[in-house]
């Protein structure tokens, strides 16, 4: 006699129904606040602490991601030049400041995808953009959470 199952008939609704995707253009921030390379590192402060950022992206004109301006990167300027009452130069701004290495995120990721990523680089965001180059917005580990809360457990 063969091995009877006692899970009873197995509900084949549930295995034919494709699992939906949540992407990362899903939770992604979209309205942004970008800065300019020629923006003056007193302007970004200003709107950083005005904003409650600590930082943002930096585009050209034609919106494609070129860099990062953070909170730090203020800090090391400031640490560089004011502490020492240096007078402002050309070197105040985004620019001549920012990070260019910039870690970036894809908007058809899966959002948990994206979590694994958050956990193995560290970052607390990443800016999100297309195959050209151009910002659409920024995926931070806050909006990850809303997604988790979203989402209904696995029944068995």
């Amino acid at each position: 006699m063969g091995i009877k199952s006692f899970q009873g008939k197995r509900d084949t609704s549930q295995t034919n129904k494709a699992e939906e995707q949540i992407l990362v253009s899903d939770y992604m921030t979209t309205k942004l606040i970008t800065f300019k390379p020629e923006d003056s590192l007193d302007d970004v402060i200003a709107l950083l602490i005005k904003h409650h950022i600590s930082g943002g992206p930096v585009v050209n004109d034609k919106n494609e991601l070129i860099g990062i301006i953070s909170e730090t990167d203020c800090i090391k300027h400031i640490s560089e030049s004011k502490y020492y009452n240096m007078p402002s130069d050309i070197n105040n701004t985004v620019g001549n400041n920012m990070a260019t290495e910039v870690d970036t995120i894809d908007k058809n990721m899966n959002i948990f995808d994206a979590a694994f990523k958050f956990l193995a680089s560290r970052r607390r965001r990443f800016p999100v953009v297309d195959e050209h180059g151009v910002l659409l917005g920024q995926l931070s580990q806050k909006d990850v959470l809303k997604a988790a809360l979203k989402v209904k457990g696995n029944t068995w």
